[in-house]
């Protein structure tokens, strides 16, 4: 789960990591008075889970509370890279002597945290990765043996940071290891992360990403979830235990088994089609599970057309033959339905969709042929 920047600053400024003071403001007179109470000058920053923010308008600075009241006016509704912002953050304006970057990131290549550190802040890091990869310093954390002093001393040399601050810098990283570990994070990223004029380190910006996994031992971390910013059908189907990934097709894709519905995206687009969505309705999936699946599926109005591809092992055939008669019988689609079920049951389950004679739903015996078969009832998709 990405957090939005104040809800990662308030996440470092529990670990001690130095952030300057804010406050979140969701309406105007909110973000006028959070102005006020930290005193001028004040960033107006817009929330929203992406960068590039400041380019396009996201972050303003006003000097009394008309500048306050106009950006705070401006920002609030403004559609950045296709997010809306909701939220903003008041922040006392920081001045900026130079900008770095600080990032802890596990690479799963090497199965241990990965971390960087560039003096090239308040770029797009992949820029400076192509146009001057040595800029960027890095190194492995073995996980047993921690984040030491003497990693933050080897990363600040081999980045060339000013030697006055190589020490409070290996600092703010080992915190930021720890914040790493601690809130069971897969990034943490400061760009920038500014040296003051009085030589201090802070945090100017928090992109933090937790591990939704974690979410049991960590009760705080999980109310964090930001519910306006998540795609309808995917709240949908976290809510009904369904694992959903939204995509750009037409046609709505359900399986049982992440490897079967990944196998099953394929055919359809060596089939000429686009899928919908990634749907696992999981291993011994029940009828109710169809049935809300079909309703997941279903609420995204670009599906023209939907594939069930069921392999039966724990799951029933028959009982996802149940979950679909039951899911017409209440939804009603008027979309057309391919059907392939194979394994357990799977004579049982198509006689009992023979039986039904549901409109619109088509049985193939095999893969291919149904995803040519739900390729050719979905049509192009719509723009």
């Amino acid at each position: 789960m990405d957090l939005l920047e104040y809800q990662g600053k308030q996440l470092f400024a529990r670990h001690g990591v130095p952030v300057p003071s804010g406050k979140p403001a969701r309406t105007v007179e909110e973000a006028v008075a959070a102005a006020e109470e930290i005193g001028y000058p004040v960033a107006v920053k817009a929330q929203v889970q992406i960068g590039g923010r400041g380019k396009l308008g996201g972050i303003k600075i006003a000097t009394n509370a008309a500048e306050a009241r106009a950006h705070a006016e401006a920002i609030l509704g403004m559609d950045i890279r296709g997010l809306t912002v909701y939220e903003l953050w008041i922040e006392g304006a920081s001045d900026i002597a130079a900008e770095y970057y600080a990032s802890v990131v596990f690479d799963r290549s090497a199965k241990a945290p990965l971390v960087m550190l560039s003096t090239k802040g308040g770029m797009d890091i992949e820029a400076v990765a192509e146009e001057d990869p040595d800029a960027i310093a890095h190194l492995h954390v073995d996980p047993l043996v921690g984040f030491q002093d003497f990693h933050g001393r080897e990363l600040a040399f081999k980045a060339g940071v000013d030697a006055d601050v190589v020490r409070p810098i290996g600092a703010i990283l080992k915190q930021l290891y720890h914040v790493f570990v601690a809130e069971e994070a897969t990034l943490v990223e400061v760009n920038p992360l500014i040296i003051t004029p009085e030589r201090g380190v802070r945090a100017l910006d928090a992109k933090v990403t937790l591990d939704n996994n974690s979410f049991f031992r960590h009760k705080e971390n999980a109310e964090l979830r930001d519910l306006s910013a998540e795609d309808p059908q995917e709240r949908m189907a976290k809510e009904r235990g369904l694992t959903y990934v939204k995509l750009d097709g037409n046609i709505g894709i359900l399986g049982n088994g992440a490897g079967l519905v990944m196998s099953t995206l394929d055919v359809v687009k060596l089939a000429g089609g686009e899928a919908a969505n990634f749907l696992d309705a999981g291993g011994g999936s029940k009828a109710e599970a169809i049935t809300s699946a079909v309703e997941v599926i279903l609420a995204n109005p670009r599906v023209t057309a939907v594939l069930f591809n069921i392999f039966g092992g724990i799951t029933r055939c028959d009982e996802v033959a149940r979950g679909l008669i039951a899911a017409f019988a209440q939804i009603k689609p008027t979309v057309p339905f391919v059907v392939r079920l194979d394994g357990t049951n799977d004579v049982e389950g198509r006689k009992l969709l023979a039986e039904a004679d549901l409109p619109n739903v088509y049985t193939e015996a095999t893969m291919d042929g149904a995803a040519a078969k739900v390729v050719e009832l979905a049509g192009p998709a719509r723009a």
